[in-house]
C-alpha cells in the first residue's frame, strides 16, 4: 500500500477540520482531523443549528442509530441559538464519564472522520495528544467505527495506544493508564476502561485497525517507541520546534532568549541517522512546506513531510475568515510572526501563539480575561487528603488552584487553551457576557504563507499548498512503504 508524501498536520481544536481533511485526503496525500475536544466541538456546531446539514447526515450513518439520535435530541438546535446566547455546557472529562458523555465522544470521533471520508478513496488520519487522556478511549473507538486509517499521536509518550488500537480492532476491551498526582507530588496511576461489546450492547463489531504514527522529536522517545511499545508502532512524524502548536521541551535546564522564548541547542536536533535504522517510515515536520525542504527530507530517507502551517489558513481549514485575511495580510508585509511561548499551555510544553492585537497574545486582553477552567480537558488529575480524586488547572482562577494544593507559581502566564481555541473556529464561549478571545496557534512558518497567495488574491485553497509543494515531485512514482 503506497503512504502519503504528504501529512497534514493535525491542528488546533477543529482547524484540521473534516473539510480541510477531506479536501487534502481527496487530492492522494493524507488529511488528518483534530480529536482535539471534538466532544465539545460537536455540542457546539449543533447547537449553531448545522446549517448545511453535514452533521446530521453522518449521524444517520452511526451504526447505532438510536444513539445517534439522543445526542441529536440533546444538542441540536434548529435554525442555531442566538448568536449572544452562550453555548450549553459539556460535562468535563472525569475518570468516572457518564454515559451520555462517553456516547457524545465516540459520536463526535465518528461524524468527523466520516465526513473526511466521504465522497472519495483516500485515506484520513485522526491526531490526538498524549497529553488529553481522559477522553482517549472513546475517541478512538468513535474513529474506528468510521473506519479511520491513520492514528497520530503526539504531546507525550504513547506507548500503550498501539495495543489499544489493536484490542479495539478485534472488538475486545482496552485499558489506559491514566497519571493521578498523589498528595506528596509523586505520580500514581489509574486505570480507564472502555468494552466495545458494553458500548455496543453486548456484540462488539470487528474493526479495520488504523496504522500508529508517534509524533516524535527526538531519536531516543523513537527508539524506545518502536521496541517498548505494546502494540505496532507503523512510523514516526518527527517534529522540530519551528512546528505549531506543542513543542518538545529543550534538553537540560530551562534558557531563555531575550525575547522569553525557550533556547533549543543541538541536543534538540533529533538523530536521523539512528531513527532511519529502525526500518519505519518517517515524516519530517516543523517548517517543511517548500519544494526544497521537501526534496531535503526525502534525501535524508524521510518518506515526506507533515504540513501544519500552511493548510491551517487555507479556506477550508477551521480558523475563522476574518483571522486567517488579517493573519495573510501580515504575512504578506512581513510582520506575521509566532512567539513561543514557555508558560501558555497548562501541560508545562511551550506552546506556539501567534502574535495578533484581537487575541489572548495581546497582554491586556490576557489579563482583562476572567479566569476560568469550565471545559477542563488539560486539568491534571490528583487525590485529595479523603482519598477520593480532584482535577486542577493551571489557567483556572488562583484561589481555587492553590485551595486544591497547586503550586502559584505553576499557573503564572497560564492561557486557557481550550476556551481560546475554541474561539479560534467561532465556537467561542460567552461567560456573562464576555465573549472569549481567540488564541491561534501556528509554526514559525506563518512568516511565509504568502507564497500561495497569488499577485491579487486574499486567500488561498488546500489544492494550491499541494501544488507548490509537489510540483517538482509530480513525476515521481508513489513512495511504498517497506515490506
Amino acid at each position: 500500500m503506497s503512504l502519503p508524501i504528504i501529512i497534514q498536520g493535525g491542528m488546533g481544536v477543529g482547524v484540521s477540520n473534516w473539510k480541510l481533511a477531506r479536501a487534502v485526503s481527496h487530492a492522494g496525500q493524507l488529511g488528518v482531523v483534530s480529536s482535539t475536544l471534538l466532544t465539545v466541538v460537536l455540542a457546539r456546531r449543533l447547537q449553531q443549528g448545522d446549517p448545511d446539514g453535514a452533521l446530521r447526515r453522518a449521524l444517520t450513518q452511526f451504526p447505532f442509530p438510536a444513539m445517534a439520535e439522543r445526542v441529536l435530541t440533546a444538542w441540536h438546535v434548529p435554525g442555531g441559538k442566538p448568536a449572544d446566547r452562550p453555548f450549553k455546557s459539556v460535562e468535563m472529562p472525569t475518570l468516572v464519564p457518564t454515559t451520555a458523555f462517553i456516547e457524545l465522544t465516540v459520536v463526535a470521533n465518528f461524524v468527523e472522520v466520516f465526513l473526511a471520508k466521504e465522497g472519495h478513496a483516500g485515506v484520513v488520519g485522526i491526531n490526538l495528544l498524549e497529553k488529553i487522556q481522559l477522553p482517549t478511549l472513546p475517541s478512538l473507538f468513535g474513529a474506528m467505527l468510521a473506519g479511520v486509517d491513520y492514528v497520530l499521536m503526539g504531546a507525550g509518550i504513547p506507548r500503550t495506544i498501539p495495543g489499544v488500537l489493536d484490542q479495539l480492532a478485534l472488538g475486545n476491551a482496552a485499558e489506559l493508564k491514566i497519571d493521578v498526582t498523589d498528595d506528596a507530588g509523586t505520580s500514581v496511576e489509574s486505570i480507564l476502561r472502555f468494552d466495545p461489546a458494553s458500548f455496543c450492547s453486548g456484540i462488539a463489531p470487528v474493526l479495520k485497525r488504523p496504522r500508529f504514527l508517534a509524533i516524535i522529536s527526538s531519536a531516543t522517545l523513537a527508539t524506545t517507541l518502536a521496541r517498548k511499545s505494546t502494540g505496532q508502532v507503523d512510523g514516526f512524524v518527527v517534529e522540530g520546534e519551528l512546528a505549531g502548536g506543542h513543542n518538545a521541551p529543550p534538553r537540560g535546564p530551562l534558557q531563555l532568549t531575550a525575547q522569553g522564548e525557550p533556547v533549543y541547542g543541538l541536543r534538540d536536533v533529533p538523530d536521523l541517522e539512528k531513527i532511519r535504522a529502525l526500518g519505519l517510515p518517517f515524516w519530517l515536520a516543523g517548517a517543511h512546506a517548500t519544494p526544497e525542504k521537501l526534496a531535503s527530507a526525502l534525501a535524508q530517507g524521510a518518506t515526506g513531510v507533515q504540513v501544519g502551517t500552511a493548510f491551517a489558513f487555507c479556506e477550508e481549514s477551521g480558523v475563522l475568515p476574518d483571522l486567517k485575511t488579517h493573519v495573510l495580510a501580515l504575512s504578506r508585509k512581513g510582520l506575521a510572526k509566532v512567539h513561543t511561548d514557555p508558560f501558555a499551555s497548562p501541560t508545562g510544553f511551550p506552546f506556539k501563539v501567534v502574535q495578533h492585537d484581537t487575541t489572548l497574545s495581546n497582554d491586556t486582553r490576557y489579563a482583562r480575561r476572567p479566569r476560568v477552567c469550565d471545559l477542563g480537558y488539560l486539568r491534571e488529575a490528583f487525590t485529595k487528603p479523603d482519598g477520593t480524586t480532584g482535577y486542577r488547572c493551571g489557567a483556572e482562577p488562583l484561589g481555587n488552584y492553590m485551595r486544591k494544593g497547586g503550586d502559584a507559581a505553576a499557573s503564572m502566564g497560564r492561557k486557557c487553551l481550550c476556551n481560546g481555541l475554541l474561539a479560534t473556529i467561532g465556537l467561542g464561549q460567552i461567560q456573562g457576557g464576555y465573549q472569549e478571545p481567540a488564541l491561534i496557534t501556528a509554526g514559525n512558518d506563518v512568516a511565509c504563507l504568502s507564497r500561495y497567495l497569488s499577485a491579487d488574491a486574499t486567500t488561498y485553497r488546500a489544492a494550491d499548498v499541494l501544488s507548490v509543494l509537489l510540483a517538482p515531485q509530480n513525476a515521481l512514482e508513489s513512495v511504498t512503504e517497506p515490506k
